[in-house]
Order: C-alpha cells, then sequence, then structure tokens
C-alpha cells in the first residue's frame, strides 16, 4: 500500500506574479499593443475646449476634411444610439455645453495619429462662454451641488457635545489625487462580417463597458463583447472612465468598417479623466476628561466636477469611514457633492474612504496636544472594543484585532525607545526635527451597493487534464490572476503549472462587476472554487467508482488522485470521465452573503468584514525648507489566511506608497484666476505633478502580515488587500506633524495643510517657531497662499494649557468652558457659548438632506 500524500495547497504560497516575467521583458500585451498587430487602424484625436464652461454655437468639421490623411470627424450628429456615456444621463459623449476645460466636443479620425492630431487642429468650434465654478470654496458659497446628500447618524450629537468635557471646531480641506497609471486610457474597435462590435478596453469594468458601447451604438448588449487583456494599472480610474472612449472607438469602427484606436496621451489623460475627489470638512468635536470621543458632528463636502460618475457612492463610503478605528458614541455626519466644471472625478484606490478617515485622523493629531497626551495615546484611548457598531449600525468583529495590531507594531517598531531617541535627537539639533508616529485602520469591504457583490467563472478541464479558467475579474498588477490559480490548483488538488487563464471577456462571463472595493479576489475567487468543487465533485464519483471508495473518501494532491489506499494520475481520471460523459466545465457562482444596507437612512451592515492595520512611520524635517526624509516605517497588517503572501506584501507596500503621496507630494492644481486658462488643470505632466518616487521611499520598511487571523466565509480564509493599506500612510503626515511641532513650544498644536509638501511643512514650522500656532494674521495670509487646504489653529495660550483647568467633569457648567477653534477664519480663542439646542438654528448641510 502507497503513502498518502500530504495535501500541499497553492493558497498561501508564495508565487510569483502570473505576469512578472512578461511585465519585466515587456513582452505583456496591454490593449494599445493590439494596434501594431490590426491592419487598417484609424486613429483618433480629441477636439478640445479652451473653456471652464461655455456652450458651442458653431462646429465646422469640413476644415479638417481637407487635411491629408483625415477619414472621418465623429461628431453628435453620427450617434444612432443615446448621445451619453454615463450610467446616469448626465455626461453627453459629443456636448452641446462644454462642462471643464478640455473637454472633447468632437473626435477627428486619421490614418495616422499625426494626421489625426492635424485635422483636430483644423476643426472650427465657436464658443459662448458661460460663468464657471472651479473651486470647494466657490461651490459651497454658490450652493452648487448634485446628486443625492446623505446623513449617517447615531444618538444625540447636541447632547454628546453638551457633555463633553473639552470641545473643538474647526475646518479642512484637502486635494485630490491623479491615477498617473502606467498605461493611459485606451481602446481599439472593430466590427465583423455579421455587425458583431469587438472592443479591446483598458477598462476595470468590462461589462459596463459593454452596456455603454450598446448604448451609444443604438444595439443590444449581446452584440458588444468587451475583453480586457490586462492593465497597466488602474487604481479605480478605469472604473467608469473608460466607457465614454471606448464608445468613440466603436462609433468610429462602426460608421467607417475600419479598426479604431483611441489612445489619450499623458497630457490628455490628465485633463480630460477624473481624479481622488479632493473634499472639505467642518466638525465640531467633544471628548470628556481622559480624551474619549463623545461626539462629532462634520459636513464633508465632496469636489464632484462636472457630472455624477460615481460621486454619490464615493461620498456614502467617506461617511461610512469617518470613524475609522474609533467608536463615536454620538456621531452626526453629514455629505454633499459639489458640482464644479472640472473633469469629472471618479473612483480611485479606497473610494472615499481614505477622505472620511483623514477627517477624524486629522482631528485626533491636532487635538491631542490640548490633552497634553501622546497622540498614539489619544488613539489608542478611542480604538472600537468588542461589541461595539459603527454609527451606520454594523458590528464591529475581531474588534479586537485592533488593539492587536496596534500592540504588535509597536513592538516591532520598538516605538518606546525611539521616543526617547528621537527627544534626544530633537535636542541636540535646533534646525533639524524628528518625528514620529503610529496610526491604525479599520476598512469596510464590499461594493456599497448591494447588487455588486455578486461573480461568475467558467472554468474548463479538457481531454488533457490541462484547465483553463475564465472569471469575471480584470488584472491590472495587483495579482487578481494569480490569486485565482492559486485558488483553482487548491480546489482541483493540482500544481499551478496545470492551470492557465484566459482575458476577461463579457461573452465567457456576464454580467460582471467592476473589479474594484477590494473584492476581486472575494468575489472571482468564490466563483472559481465553486466551478472548481463542481468539477471536483464529478471527477469524485468517478474515482469513487474506479477505486473502490466512496466519493467523500477520494483525494485530489498534486496531481494525483488518492483512495482505498491507490492513486490514479489526474490526467488518467479526466480522460475516463470524458470517456464516461461527465461533464468537465462548469460555471461558478457567488454571491456575499449576509449584506443589507438602506442608502437613504444609511443604515445596516454593507460589509462582509473590515480589514484591520497599523502603521508606525518616523520622519526628519529640515526647518531651513520644510523638505522631509522618510526614514522608517513599520507595517502590521491584516490580510487574514493570504492566498497568496508575495502579491499581498506588494501590495501593502504599494497601496502605502500611494498614499503617501496623495498626502505628501501630490499637489493637483487648477488654474482660479478669471483670465482665459481658467480652469485648466496646472499640473497636467510629470513635470508639473510630483509622484512618488525611490527617492521618497522610507530608508527602511517592513510588512508583517498579520497571523492567526482566519476570516470566516470568505475564500479560503482571506481577505481582501487592495485598499486598506493606502490609509497606512496616514502615519507618515501624522509623523511630519510631531516633527513640526518639534520647532515650536510643548503643547504646540500644529494645523498641517494636505497634501503636505515641502512648502506645507515650511511654513507650518515658520508658525511653530515663532511660538505662535498659526494664530498670527501673518502666517495664516502665508498659508492660505502657499496652501490653499491649510485650517489656522489654536491659540498658543491654551495649546501651553495642556488639560483645560477649569475642572469640568462633563456636567451640565462644563458647556461653558473655552472652545477652541480650528476654523480658516478668525484664529482668536473664543468663549463657548451653550451647545445649540436642535431648534437653534444652527446651519447643517446646504439643502435637504435626504
Amino acid at each position: 500500500m502507497s503513502t498518502p500524500l500530504s495535501p500541499q495547497p497553492s493558497v498561501g504560497q508564495t508565487v510569483s506574479h502570473e505576469s512578472a516575467e512578461l511585465h519585466v521583458t515587456g513582452a505583456a500585451h496591454y490593449t494599445d499593443d493590439l494596434v501594431g498587430r490590426t491592419t487598417s487602424v484609424l486613429h483618433a484625436w480629441p477636439v478640445q475646449a479652451p473653456h471652464a464652461h461655455a456652450r458651442v454655437t458653431a462646429l465646422a468639421t469640413d476644415p479638417a476634411l481637407r487635411v491629408p490623411g483625415v477619414v472621418r470627424v465623429l461628431t453628435g450628429a453620427d450617434v444612432p444610439g443615446a448621445n451619453d456615456s454615463g450610467v446616469r444621463e448626465d455626461e453627453p459623449l459629443f456636448p452641446d455645453e462644454v462642462m471643464y476645460h478640455g473637454h472633447a466636443v468632437c473626435w477627428v479620425l486619421g490614418e495616422t495619429l499625426e494626421a489625426a492630431r492635424l485635422g483636430a487642429e483644423a476643426v472650427e468650434v465657436t464658443y459662448a462662454s458661460l460663468p464657471s465654478v472651479i473651486t470647494l470654496t466657490e461651490a459651497i458659497e454658490q450652493e452648487s451641488f448634485q446628486g443625492s446628500q446623505r446623513t449617517v447618524s447615531r444618538g444625540d450629537v447636541v447632547a454628546g457635545l453638551e457633555r463633553a468635557a473639552h470641545r473643538f471646531s474647526g475646518e479642512f480641506e484637502f486635494g485630490g489625487q491623479e491615477h498617473f497609471y502606467l498605461e493611459t486610457q485606451a481602446a481599439l474597435a472593430s466590427v465583423d462580417e455579421a455587425g458583431q462590435v469587438f472592443v479591446q478596453s483598458s477598462t476595470q469594468h468590462p461589462t459596463e463597458t459593454q452596456e455603454i458601447v450598446a448604448h451609444v451604438l443604438g444595439l443590444r448588449s449581446h452584440e458588444v463583447t468587451v475583453q480586457c487583456l490586462r492593465m497597466g494599472g488602474g487604481f479605480g480610474g478605469k472604473e467608469m472612465q473608460p466607457h465614454g472612449l471606448a464608445a468613440v472607438a466603436a462609433l468610429g469602427a462602426v460608421l467607417t468598417g475600419r479598426p479604431v484606436r483611441v489612445r489619450l496621451n499623458r497630457t490628455q489623460d490628465m485633463t480630460m479623466t477624473g481624479k481622488r475627489h479632493p473634499f472639505h470638512a467642518s466638525w465640531e468635536v467633544g471628548f470628556d476628561q481622559e480624551g474619549h470621543l463623545e461626539a462629532l458632528r462634520t459636513t464633508l463636502t465632496s469636489d464632484g466636477g462636472w457630472s455624477l460618475d460615481l460621486s454619490e457612492a464615493v461620498l456614502g463610503r467617506a461617511l461610512c469611514h469617518v470613524d475609522n478605528a474609533y467608536y463615536v458614541p454620538d456621531a452626526e455626519f453629514h455629505g454633499r457633492i459639489a458640482q464644479t466644471h472640472k473633469t469629472s472625478q471618479t473612483a480611485f484606490r479606497g473610494f472615499g474612504g481614505p477622505q472620511g478617515m483623514l477627517v477624524l485622523e486629522d482631528i485626533l493629531g491636532r487635538c491631542a496636544p490640548a490633552f497634553g497626551l501622546d497622540p498614539t495615546e489619544l488613539r489608542r484611548r478611542n480604538l472600537y472594543q468588542p461589541g461595539q457598531s459603527t454609527p451606520y449600525g454594523q458590528p464591529v468583529r475581531h474588534a479586537e484585532r485592533l488593539e492587536a495590531v496596534l500592540e504588535e507594531v509597536t513592538t516591532r517598531a520598538d516605538l518606546t525607545t525611539r521616543h526617547t531617541e528621537i527627544a534626544a535627537f530633537n535636542a541636540a539639533h535646533p534646525h533639524r526635527k524628528r518625528g514620529i508616529a503610529c496610526t491604525p485602520v479599520k476598512f469596510g469591504i464590499s461594493f456599497n451597493f448591494t447588487a455588486f457583490n455578486q461573480a461568475g467563472a467558467l472554468v474548463h478541464v479538457y481531454k488533457d487534464g490541462s484547465v483553463l479558467i475564465n472569471h469575471g475579474g480584470t488584472e491590472m498588477g495587483q495579482g487578481l490572476h494569480t490569486k485565482m490559480r492559486q485558488v483553482a490548483a487548491t480546489a482541483l488538488g493540482l500544481p499551478l503549472s496545470g492551470i492557465r487563464l484566459a482575458p476577461t471577456r463579457t461573452d465567457k462571463v456576464p454580467n460582471t462587476s467592476a473589479t474594484a472595493a477590494s473584492s476581486g479576489s472575494d468575489l472571482n475567487g468564490g466563483a472559481v472554487k465553486d466551478a472548481c468543487e463542481q468539477i471536483r465533485g464529478r471527477l469524485a464519483a468517478v474515482a469513487a467508482e474506479r477505486l473502490g471508495t466512496s466519493s467523500a473518501e477520494v483525494q485530489f494532491v498534486e496531481g494525483s488522485v488518492l483512495g482505498a489506499g491507490q492513486a490514479l494520475p489526474w490526467s488518467e481520471l479526466v480522460r475516463e470521465a470524458y470517456l464516461a460523459r461527465v461533464q468537465l466545465f462548469a460555471a461558478g457562482y457567488y454571491r456575499t452573503e449576509g449584506l443589507h444596507w438602506d442608502g437613504v437612512r444609511m443604515q445596516g451592515e454593507p460589509f462582509k468584514y473590515f480589514a484591520y492595520g497599523a502603521a508606525v512611520s518616523e520622519v526628519e524635517v529640515d526647518g531651513f525648507t520644510g523638505a522631509y526624509t522618510f526614514l522608517r516605517t513599520d507595517i502590521v497588517h491584516d490580510v487574514g489566511d493570504s492566498l497568496s503572501p508575495l502579491v499581498d506584501i506588494g501590495q501593502i507596500e504599494g497601496g502605502f506608497v500611494q498614499g503617501v503621496g496623495w498626502l505628501t507630494l501630490e499637489d493637483l492644481r487648477w488654474d482660479t484666476s478669471d483670465g482665459e486658462g481658467r480652469g485648466r488643470v496646472s499640473t497636467p505632466s510629470a513635470s508639473t505633478y510630483k509622484l512618488p518616487s525611490f527617492s521618497e521611499m522610507p530608508r527602511e520598511l517592513t510588512v508583517h502580515l498579520l497571523e492567526h487571523a482566519t476570516e470566516d466565509g470568505a475564500v479560503y480564509g482571506s481577505k481582501a488587500v487592495g485598499e486598506p493599506p493606502l490609509m497606512l500612510a496616514f502615519s507618515v503626515r501624522e509623523a511630519l506633524r510631531q516633527a513640526v511641532a518639534a520647532f515650536g513650544p510643548a503643547g504646540h498644536v500644529v494645523e498641517l495643510a494636505c497634501p503636505s509638501t515641502p512648502e506645507a511643512v515650511f511654513w507650518a514650522v515658520e508658525a511653530a517657531r515663532a511660538g505662535a500656532p498659526g494664530n498670527t494674521r501673518e502666517y495664516a495670509d502665508q498659508l492660505a497662499v502657499s496652501a490653499p487646504t491649510a485650517a489656522s489653529v489654536v491659540t498658543d495660550e491654551v495649546a501651553q494649557a495642556g488639560a483645560w483647568s477649569s475642572g469640568a467633569t462633563g456636567s451640565q457648567d462644563s458647556v461653558l468652558e473655552p472652545v477652541v477653534v480650528l476654523g480658516a477664519g478668525d484664529n482668536r480663542l473664543q468663549d463657548a457659548e451653550p451647545a445649540p439646542s436642535a431648534d437653534s438654528g444652527r446651519p447643517g448641510p446646504v439643502g435637504d438632506v435626504d
């Protein structure tokens, strides 16, 4: 009798990315690489409007047709279906009203890209300029809002603020972020002899691209096929934004009968496509005597740009993440979306979660000095505890892991010792200061829109035993295909080499959800596993008959089928099953159970689980320039039982660095003047938009995956890893705050613009050295000029006081204590008035909150 083999599942093994060799050798094909393999391709070039807001009064295309090589100019008159590329019918593909600087009013098709470009220059367009709204401040003042307004609430925030021993209020505005993926937006469309439209698209949501193309062409979905080979990065920017570009290519192909290529160059990509939403927050917070949160009221205003896109869903997730890792007994979070004449802001890694979480993280960082507490201790005191629920009513399962990741990362980072070392360094260096900070992350995993939490897969086993997988997820470098191969190999008991993965296509797996919300592995992994288990069950019955045992006793291990002390090669079993007419392919399906969400009341359990993490970061700041160096970051992150540890660690590192870019480097700017360039993106290239590079990486970066963290109900006990690590970068910004504070007196409150660029850090250092926390008009004016997102700060008198000296106990009398106003206007210390009652007339969100 042979000895049974021990199962060696592929899941959990350290394997490289399935396309790693193709990536590094340049052999990997992306959408635009297919142009060279396609004959008679026409190239498209946009005619972009030079106004932020204007009406098109005349459009002459004949001059373009006289340019050699120009074949056709596409306009709204050519659209056989609906002239709209959005899911809310608010995004005309060929607009009569220009809504942002760079808006494409028509597209020129040429035999070469140069011919198309020259043809676009020849198109004559007449515009009637209209008033424009560019900044969030302008939008709020003019009440320029769009979409729904929502509120997440719990308890009685007025009563909570009344009982608070310490109350603070303030404002905070912070910027967006450009996706800057390696591969810009691209599509290649063709039509076959039967009129079937085939679109190769760099899209995270092939099904929605299929639907929009069909909508524009006046076709049904089964007449359009969309394929995504892979993307050179997506980060959310290719969830909605590719649809219109694919529709332009498809329209051109239908009208000319030739393949049409649309590929934006870098400047076009940055001036025409959406970005992370900038936010403005006004807030009022109350703490008890020990620094525990009592109540928080905030109004979040996101800059949605010219159309809704995904702004409502982004805002919804932001409102559900204001609490981050902290329990707020009485909460009232209002949200609204500004409409501005800028690119339509869209999904970006974290999908509003980072913006919501940043608000409370900034509050804690700003308020800690008033208690005389280390910010890490203030954060620790407010962590969720087992049994507590979020303001929207979802129990925080495994809340004890927050304390666990915080304890483990502080131990691994030797935080206590380094606090002492940093204090000694700062005492010895008057012009260089170091800071260190520790911040936690709690991030909900699932789509806000419950229906998206489903996936399909198609698994084929061929007669020779080889396996081909199709699933609905797209590969954008994040390693989803790698994980799906590991899931299939484990479920079928095969070596990884026996599994191949086909490109994502809508005619193989229909009705797919976007590869987004960090749910790609959960959803598609569940579907792949389901399909494989169907096939395995059928094969087990065949093997049981052959081996003389029961199906339950059959094992599939590394390409061998075991039972009753015998071993049968997988390929032999497959052949025998085929001859016995046993089905060797299966369609798998998965839906996330246990979700329920009322999007109007903003109550329910929208997330399958929470991903947890914590990071400790240390920085050094030059007091003369504001320049800083990232010295070290230690991360402990919860990915459950990792499907693919090497991939997960790469995602954690990449997400963290991308978060550092958003918070400290990447400063998106638009021309806000009243001149001809109003509304123009002022940072349209790598020469004007600062991205993280090797020089911005921490000198030391260590990542540890939390152990013993199985997630019940998820595929093989794993957790999502795409988005949560981005928020670990809060630790870097808070470390910068600590370093800046070291330039000032003890207890100094640092107000730090976001992004916290060297320029912003410089002005914060100047304020600290002046011994005044930004309360003088001189420094406030400087901050307003150099860093528009900066808020003003509490006075030095209060900052040095540590905790309040009135002896308040949180009783009714305590509401007469001073309120620290951390706002963008008057920075003087104000005497508090009693907290307003519910009918006090305190202004809330502009307009009705649904």
